[in-house]
């Protein structure tokens, strides 16, 4: 059982009450015994610390306190004692604890100006590292023994080839919902057999590429930057430099190349099962057959929403594994600021994705092919 620094009065001591300190006054004992001495509203005269035991600069600062909130006088102290509350006295600051608050109408203008200012700080050291990334990728053309296969085809593997699994549930799912809301919503105006139109064009032309990217910058962006943010911690980047191996050429060029090049054959698969999804809808719930579903698409889903979807997909795949590298490289400090860019990458490659795809679908209802 703990044992809690405790305090008797006594009322009838010369000169007025005197408090009297017992027990340990260490950080580990003193809890109960401080607040119950700030509530203390009778007038002290001097604090005896004569039965303590044991004493540290929490237990000073305690009887330091309390002497000078009552004007009291402090006797019974040891040597050691002394020396601690003189310490803690000769130090103490009657500063606030908090920065006082600025005005309302001074606060949120600062707030919004660092927050805008740090945004472009953000975009211009992007753009650096995209140029870091391009000068590298030029390297590697001019010499091509530099580009580091083994890397690269390691992270398709992790990129491409693992995530097929998740990809495919979440595609045909998505293909079975589309398909469904499609079917009750057309059945209204006795258009139901356009949910092959629906399925196909949306699929192929939105949101076979959009999920997809989505899923690959929750999987694998954020493996990036933890990935990254590690090495940086644990100083193997700087090992890297040190021995003449660029971090960019061997670390961040395999993972943006692996997501540039599988993001158009993950697309398109998960749009290809997407479909697959709604003709197997299709054919339990709405009495289109599933091989003429499938049929029907090759009519009514016209070309281009094919290379809509394909044109699209690299451009999504560089905005992840740039978000994913660049907040790994940022690490500076400790394991806390690894999750927090971790974060960061995948809502920032998100963002990115769905405002890029607005303005594809603006471009490409321009160009004619909507």
């Amino acid at each position: 059982m703990r044992d809690w620094a405790s305090y008797t009065l006594d009322e009838n001591g010369a000169g007025g009450t005197k408090l009297t300190l017992d027990g340990r006054l260490v950080v580990a004992s003193v809890g109960p015994l401080d607040d119950r001495l700030r509530h203390l509203d009778t007038p002290i005269a001097a604090v005896d610390i004569t039965d303590v035991r044991e004493i540290d600069t929490i237990g000073a600062w305690l009887v330091w306190r309390v002497a000078q909130e009552h004007g009291a006088e402090i006797t019974g102290a040891s040597d050691k004692a002394k020396r601690l509350i003189d310490a803690v006295g000769s130090n103490a600051s009657m500063a606030e604890i908090t920065a006082p608050r600025m005005p309302l109408l001074e606060r949120v203008p600062e707030a919004v100006g660092l927050m805008v200012t740090g945004w472009g700080r953000g975009v211009v050291e992007l753009v650096g590292f995209l140029g870091t990334i391009l000068v590298s990728l030029w390297g590697m053309v001019r010499h091509p023994s530099r580009l580091p296969l083994k890397a690269l085809v390691r992270q398709i593997e992790l990129v491409g080839v693992n995530s097929l699994g998740i990809i495919s549930l979440m595609s045909f799912l998505i293909g079975i919902v589309i398909a469904q809301q499609g079917a009750v919503q057309l059945r209204q105006f006795g258009a139901e057999v356009y949910t092959v139109n629906l399925t196909g064009r949306l699929t192929l032309r939105e949101l076979g590429v959009l999920m997809t990217a989505i899923m690959v910058a929750g999987r694998s962006g954020s493996a990036f930057a933890a990935q990254l943010g590690t090495m940086k911690l644990t100083e193997e980047v700087d090992a890297m430099r040190t021995i003449g191996v660029s971090p960019i050429d061997a670390l961040v060029v395999p993972r943006v190349l692996a997501v540039v090049l599988m993001m158009p054959l993950l697309g398109f698969f998960s749009a290809v099962v997407g479909i697959i999804g709604g003709a197997f809808l299709a054919d339990l719930a709405l009495d289109i057959p599933f091989f003429t579903f499938l049929t029907r698409i090759q009519e009514v889903v016209p070309l281009h929403d094919v290379w809509v979807g394909l044109v699209k997909a690299p451009v999504f795949g560089l905005i992840v594994g740039l978000a994913g590298c660049y907040q790994g490289m940022q690490v500076k400090s400790n394991a806390e600021e690894v999750g927090l860019r971790t974060t960061m990458a995948v809502v920032q490659a998100i963002f990115m994705v769905i405002v890029l795809d607005a303005f594809f679908a603006v471009f490409f209802t321009e160009v004619g092919w909507d």
